[in-house]
């Protein structure tokens, strides 16, 4: 059986600019109506980005056969190849040449509030990039374009493939029908607690009460853990603790490779949401998405600190 893992949604650059500074010291609520400001930030940096290539990144530290399903630009051409170099199957990551990649712009002040621009590009195409007959374990559907995710889990559905619905930044995208649709296709449910929210004020049911139809919904709680929905009983898993906190960019989605992973090895529910929960802790110890690099002797030495789950991790 194929140890393949789909991973749908966004391939994007994020450009980071720091502020030495408040924004509230320069934004005049009197004046927003004729708003005209510019900030001076010296800090500035470029990371890989984007829902499925962070997911993918995770699942590659974890030795899982990640296949990133997703569109980029001209200037996508780097990431392409960065992947390859890594080792990651790229045949899914196609190039828009007369785009450009999805990318967003932040700029950050000294009270962590964040001013961002977000330019979709390549990625509003990404419905074209069908996936049918790919062959796979596990898929994942994250933020990406609606057009594509609903595609995507539409032609995941058809060939028996399950999957994983995961929100996201895709949330505003998403009223009361478009997630009752969502819900009847995909396996299992994913979402933050803000997230989770949500989708019981859109919907009019329970996380509970959603998990019922499907194998599974987990809802992530960051530095509070995870609450795993499954076999009708609701399962609190602690938190791994962190010294560091350094961004928390990308924790998500390191949360949501885990979880694969461990599905895709044949984990149960609880353990594999656990290995999730040790993804994530890795991931906010260091800054953008797509930087830290633990062995997979010390994922494993987490998940059995932890949690007393012994597993081989990248064999």
């Amino acid at each position: 059986m194929s140890k393949r893992i789909l991973v749908c949604g966004s391939l994007a650059f994020d450009s980071i600019a720091v502020f030495e500074g408040h924004f509230k010291d320069h934004i005049l609520p009197d004046n927003v109506q004729a708003l005209s400001v510019s900030f001076f930030v010296p800090a500035l940096r470029k990371e890989y980005g984007g829902c499925a290539g962070n997911i993918a990144y995770n699942l590659h530290l974890l030795g899982a056969q990640a296949v990133p399903v997703g569109v980029v630009g001209a200037d996508g051409i780097e990431y392409v190849e960065r992947f390859k170099q890594l080792g990651i199957d790229t045949s899914m990551m196609q190039v828009r040449e007369d785009l450009f990649s999805a990318q967003c712009f932040i700029t950050t002040d000294l009270d962590s509030n964040q001013i961002a621009s977000f330019h979709p590009g390549a990625m509003l195409h990404s419905a074209a990039n069908d996936l049918s007959g790919q062959q796979a374990a596990w898929a994942i559907v994250a933020p990406d374009s609606k057009d594509g995710m609903f595609a995507h889990a539409e032609r995941l559905h058809a060939q028996g493939t399950p999957f994983i619905f995961d929100l996201g930044q895709a949330m505003p995208l998403f009223e009361g029908e478009d997630l009752a649709r969502m819900l009847a296709l995909c396996s299992v449910l994913t979402a933050n607690e803000y997230e989770a929210e949500v989708i019981v004020q859109r919907t009019g049911r329970s996380m509970a009460d959603i998990a019922k139809n499907l194998q599974a919904v987990v809802v992530t709680k960051g530095a509070k853990g995870a609450t795993l929905y499954v076999n009708g009983e609701t399962v609190e898993i602690a938190p791994v603790p962190v010294s560091k906190v350094a961004d928390p960019t990308g924790c998500g989605d390191a949360h949501r490779a885990g979880l694969l992973h461990g599905l895709t090895e044949g984990w149960d529910w609880y353990e594999s949401a656990c290995l999730g929960n040790v993804m994530g802790s890795l991931k906010i110890s260091s800054k953008g998405p797509q930087n830290h690099q633990p062995t997979a002797a010390q994922i494993q030495q987490l998940l059995q600190q932890h949690y007393d789950i012994e597993k081989t991790i990248g064999a």
